[in-house]
């Protein structure tokens, strides 16, 4: 570690270090909401010990691992708010699952490849199909209840249709509540397990092997340094920063959950929480991001301050959209009207709007009032609270920045490019979403893969492994390699190839010795004119140049204006978690950005008017990463090295070969009474 980064040593700072110094160490966390203060104790470096995970984030996809980890692994849990708020929480939709008579797991995986415009997974787009049925039996054993078509709990379900799928597939829960009753029979589940829970919480960094032996010698370095610097990059732990103390916790792995990037834009339909901060701190660890220019702006959003969701289920019910005029307009747009793909909805709503200079409004009153009470239960309680009664009239509607396709790279269950390092839900990019999320496909791929994250992370925790090669030490974790995974292609480090890097252009990194390290910093030759932004600022150049609608122009002109910007963090413990928040989001700004200027196409949510139809040349993926330096720690620049991936072409596959899912979702139907 640097030495202007010397914020982990023993009482330097408002600093607490949880690790091996002695056999066990005993810290008060103090109280978290519902439960009294408690003691959590360590057994550090001690023989036969459990393994140690902490997962960042407490929304489906961070419960479901913890829960699916089980009794064997010791779990924390660290949350930046309390246990129940994350996006979960505000998810109206639903699950979409092949668990209805006459559907099929062969059809929703051709439905989910369709929205993802040649960019989806194939193979990750099956397991996220045919794994569906056994985790929405999951969801039942925890305590959910998803709605039925008749009081009689032996009932089906009452399963709706939105847009983009073929089949009548997405199961609610209390209404359009689904992601509240999904979120707290999973945290009652996590209350009543052994797994402990940090709230209040924010991540400031992940912990790599390299900076811990820095903590220990002060220098990475002497004639063994060669041979630690492999596995210097291997995650092995967490620094969280709670009531003005950064604490450091150790851990075998870490599971990032820690959700997308919504706040990137003043128009969201994300919580405050939602500022990009695992990902951004997986970017300084070294991790492949991929993806990252694809952002999913939900079509119709409340036009009114707090962006409230109005679910796509109240189109897939038969409201239908108008213009000024009390037009109809998405008939003209697109064969499926008001159920066409997220992606074309938005554009065609902002279109009109910016032609009329009006807003368009979603008119739901032929449903009627007491459907609309019934089924929306919680979009009649805001319409209320905001003046309107939508029973009688037309809503006004807007697009908002509501999902994240892109982020950490991982392969099926869940590794990242970096040792120690996992992802699951909304930071993770699988390769299931591709250009465009089906709806309601979010839950359920967190689901799917924080369950499969958990089950390797139980097979393989038990023996570690300490390999001395880069691809070893992937392949020791389970982990991909250049052969194993064919779905990403993970970036070499700048300069290893100049003659393939990406030229060196665009503004420069700040000298380690003139900023802090948890930064988002970026200079010019000169470094003239640096400014540090508000988080308004950085609106105004994302929902502008970075929106529904992007351009080369806009893009350059929002590249420009970041690489004047910097936000230097000198102690995080004496920093706003706001000021901390900002610097995540404005170096995953320049990535995102770095990335749609790199694609020269249309393709799903990333529209560049420059060029309006999709490049077969691009159906790859984009993939990034800036590799640490094992001696300086990770280091982050405004220009990042962009390579390309081929991807399978998408093709609904062989129905025959979804056989035992389809089978599985039967066993389901009769399990749970449907």
């Amino acid at each position: 570690m640097s030495t202007e980064r010397g914020y982990r040593s023993a009482g330097v700072g408002n600093r607490r270090r949880i690790t091996g110094d002695t056999d066990r160490e005993s810290v008060d966390f103090g109280e978290r909401a519902g439960s009294p203060s408690f003691q959590r104790e360590f057994e550090v470096g001690a023989a036969g010990r459990r393994p140690h995970v902490v997962v960042v984030g407490s929304g489906v996809a961070g419960l479901v691992t913890a829960l699916a980890l089980g009794d064997g692994v010791d779990v924390t849990i660290v949350t930046k708010s309390t246990i129940d708020e994350s996006n979960t929480r505000y998810a109206q939709g639903g699950i979409a699952a092949a668990v209805m008579p006459g559907d099929s797991v062969a059809s929703h995986v051709a439905d989910t490849l369709v929205a993802g415009a040649g960019l989806s997974d194939p193979a990750a787009v099956e397991v996220l199909c045919e794994e569906g049925p056994a985790r929405i039996r999951d969801l039942v054993q925890w305590g959910v209840d998803f709605d039925r078509q008749t009081d009689d709990p032996a009932s089906d379900f009452d399963a709706g249709l939105e847009g983009a799928h073929s089949f009548h597939r997405i199961l609610h829960a209390g209404g359009d509540a689904t992601g509240f009753e999904v979120e707290w029979a999973l945290v009652r589940a996590v209350r009543a397990s052994g797994a402990r829970v940090i709230e209040q919480a924010f991540v400031v960094d992940l912990v790599r092997a390299a900076d811990a032996a820095h903590d220990a010698s002060g220098v990475l370095g002497g004639d063994a340094a060669a041979d630690r610097l492999d596995a210097a990059s291997r995650v092995v732990g967490v620094e969280v920063l709670r009531d003005g103390v950064v604490e450091t916790l150790s851990a075998d792995a870490v599971v990032l959950a820690s959700g997308g990037v919504g706040q990137l834009y003043p128009h969201t339909t994300n919580p405050t929480v939602t500022t990009g901060d695992g990902a951004a701190a997986a970017l300084r660890a070294g991790a492949v991001l991929a993806d990252v220019e694809f952002v999913q702006f939900h079509p119709t959003a409340l036009a009114v301050p707090g962006s409230f969701l109005v679910s796509e289920a109240v189109r897939g019910d038969g409201a239908v959209l108008r213009n000024n005029a009390g037009e109809r307009f998405m008939e003209a747009v697109h064969p499926l009207a008001e159920l066409a793909p997220r992606d074309i909805v938005a554009r065609a709503i902002a279109t009109e709007m910016a032609r009329t200079g009006a807003p368009v409004v979603l008119d739901a009153t032929a449903i009627g009032a007491e459907e609309l009470e019934r089924r929306f239960p919680t979009i009649s309680a805001a319409s209320r609270d905001h003046g309107f009664d939508w029973s009688r009239e037309a809503i006004p509607v807007a697009p908002a920045a509501h999902y994240w396709m892109g982020g950490v790279a991982t392969d099926l269950d869940g590794r990242t490019s970096v040792d120690g390092l996992w992802a699951v839900g909304e930071v993770s990019c699988t390769g299931v979403h591709g250009a465009n999320r089906l709806a309601s496909n979010s839950l359920l791929e967190s689901l799917v893969f924080a369950h499969r994250a958990a089950a390797a992370l139980s097979r393989e925790l038990p023996a570690p492994a300490s390999p001395s090669t880069p691809d070893a030490t992937l392949a020791a974790a389970g982990g991909p390699t250049p052969d194993a995974a064919s779905r990403w292609i993970w970036p070499e480090p700048r300069g290893a190839h100049k003659e393939e890097s990406a030229p060196e252009t665009g503004p420069q990194l700040l000298p380690s010795a003139e900023r802090g390290r948890n930064s988002s910093a970026a200079s010019g030759p000169a470094r003239a004119a640096h400014h540090e932004p508000t988080r308004t600022e950085l609106h105004e150049v994302m929902w502008r140049h970075v929106g529904v609608h992007r351009d080369a122009d806009g893009l350059r002109a929002a590249r420009d204006i970041l690489s004047r910007w910097e936000v230097v963090i000198d102690d995080p413990a004496t920093t706003p978690i706001e000021r901390l928040e900002t610097a995540n989001l404005v170096q995953l700004a320049r990535v995102m950005v770095d990335s749609a200027l790199e694609r020269e196409e249309s393709r799903g949510a990333h529209y560049r008017a420059d060029f309006p139809e999709a490049d077969p040349g691009f159906a790859r993926h984009l993939t990034l990463v800036e590799p640490p330096t094992a001696a300086a720690g990770p280091r982050i620049e405004a220009r990042r090295s962009i390579r390309a991936t081929p991807t399978v072409v998408a093709t609904a596959g062989d129905a025959s070969a979804h056989g035992s899912a389809t089978e599985q979702a039967t066993e389901l139907r009769e399990e749970v009474g449907v």
